[in-house]
């Protein structure tokens, strides 16, 4: 099964995610994403996060997936956020 690593980028910075979660496809690489921006923003707010992406990359390192913070807030369907477990920096 394929390893994907979610890396914070915020400006010039970068959290990087250094274990990675192993998951079936890129579509779950992305529901992992989603309701992982969604618990940071509960967490850290809405406005210190706005211009954050979450970058998704392979075992290669090549990004697989680029989710803006401001996306998700825009996405107000939250119903499957709480069956899917996110990876922790």
């Amino acid at each position: 099964m394929p390893r994907y690593f979610f890396n914070t980028r915020i400006g010039d910075e970068v959290i990087a995610d250094p274990e990675g979660e192993e998951l079936r496809n890129p579509d779950r690489a992305w529901e992992v994403a989603r309701a992982m921006i969604h618990e940071l923003l509960k967490i850290e707010g809405v406005e210190s996060l706005m211009r954050a992406v979450l970058e998704v990359t392979d075992d290669e390192g090549e990004i697989v997936l680029e989710f803006p913070f401001a996306e998700a807030v825009l996405d107000d369907s939250d119903a499957d956020d709480d069956n899917i477990s996110v990876t922790k920096h």
